[in-house]
């Protein structure tokens, strides 16, 4: 089947100016047919989930299929029309982005939207189970007295998991902000310096250079706090002998990125230089597994049971990865549990860690898009052993 992603490629090559400006650089007409595809694609899932309709509020998802950067809004799917609802607020920037057929005004948004489902007259409603509320859904079963709401989640998750080029092309060049903070802030880890003010350093860094927010909040866990998975930046000093993980990442074009280096300050203990070594080696094997439409679960196995075999397993408690676009967690989920299978356009991390309380921890991530035959890496920070200070 014809898409507009048969021709698009040959646009991005065009200059290295319009490559940066991500999906901003379309034109009206590429930007209508690329939005087009992702709507027909949504039909599909429609169809095989036999709903007449979906009804989306989450503005991520406004963004992806409609085009739309406000923050309240609802865009309803039909399998032949396709409308978006907004209040006073937002109906003169929907004008001026929204690709939907049909645009209405609302005044209360339940009331709105049911009246608009009337008008279509159709009998199942899918929603998005994981981002509705329990209030939400309570007000839209109240009134939906002619047709039945239908939850979605993963199929709904299905779509956006596979990345297009100019989604790629905003994903990288987000990793490549991280690069360069990164290599601006790693001559001032030393010991003295705080956690937070590494924080800082990298955010400042990452706005100057273009990213539009971090992409949540920073990680940086030193010494025993490093067997925190989550150790968000605290007041902690850096010492000498200490391991440093730092978790960090912003948003360009919308799109996250996502990557954790840990490094050495100064000489560390030799138990945490093998802890290091493991996490390496794990993440180097996860990688060199990647095969096109191989199972989620098989690469985080291989991951897995190398820290087992090095008697960490207890210590390597979270999955192997998580997909990675306009939000810093999505489809697919590589973990023991995932029934994703890894094919071309998937973006995803690979971060396995070992965390021993009261010892340290680490972590080694890197974000990575599924090829045609195999795998390329989009984060670009090295990840051998390195000592700072």
């Amino acid at each position: 089947m014809w898409s507009w992603l048969s021709w698009l490629p040959s646009c991005l090559a065009c200059s290295n100016r319009a490559c940066e400006a991500g999906i901003n650089f379309l034109s009206v007409l590429q930007k209508s047919i690329m939005l087009e595809y992702r709507i027909d694609r949504l039909r599909e899932i429609m169809h095989r989930e036999d709903v007449d309709a979906i009804i989306f509020f989450n503005p991520v998802n406004l963004l992806y299929f409609c085009g739309f950067t406000g923050t309240d809004g609802v865009l309803l799917v039909t399998r032949e029309q396709s409308y978006f609802l907004t209040d006073s607020r937002y109906v003169a920037q929907a004008e001026a982005q929204v690709s939907a057929g049909h645009k209405r005004q609302y005044s209360q948004k339940v009331e709105g939207v049911i009246e608009t489902l009337t008008e279509c007259t159709v009998k199942r409603v899918g929603f998005e189970a994981d981002f509705v509320t329990v209030s939400l859904h309570q007000k839209l079963l109240k009134q939906a007295s002619s047709f039945d709401l239908v939850p979605l989640d993963a199929p709904l998750g299905m779509i956006r998991q596979v990345k297009d080029d100019v989604e790629i092309r905003c994903l990288e060049k987000a990793a490549q902000l991280n690069k360069q903070a990164f290599d601006a802030v790693i001559p001032l880890i030393k010991p003295g310096i705080s956690e937070r003010e590494i924080a800082l350093e990298l955010e400042c860094f990452l706005r100057r250079a273009g990213g539009e927010e971090k992409a949540f909040d920073l990680i940086v866990a030193s010494g025993d706090r490093g067997a925190l998975p989550h150790g968000v930046a605290s007041d902690k000093k850096i010492e000498s002998g200490d391991l440093v993980t730092i978790d960090f990442g912003t948003r360009y074009q919308r799109y996250h990125s996502d990557e954790t280096v840990t490094v050495a300050v100064g000489d560390v203990s030799n138990e945490l230089r093998a802890i290091y070594d493991v996490v390496l080696q794990a993440h180097d094997l996860a990688l060199a597994a990647l095969i096109p439409s191989v199972k989620a679960s098989e690469i985080d196995a291989v991951a897995r049971q190398y820290i087992e075999k090095k008697g960490y397993g207890k210590y390597f408690g979270h999955g192997l990865g998580h997909g990675v676009g306009l939000e810093i967690h999505e489809a697919p989920t590589v973990s023991p549990r995932s029934e994703a299978f890894l094919t071309t356009g998937m973006v995803f991390t690979i971060e396995p860690g070992i965390y021993v309380p009261g010892v340290g921890g680490v972590r080694i991530e890197d974000t990575v898009v599924m090829t045609v035959d195999g795998y390329r890496c989009l984060t670009q920070i090295p990840k051998s052993y390195r000592q700072v200070a």
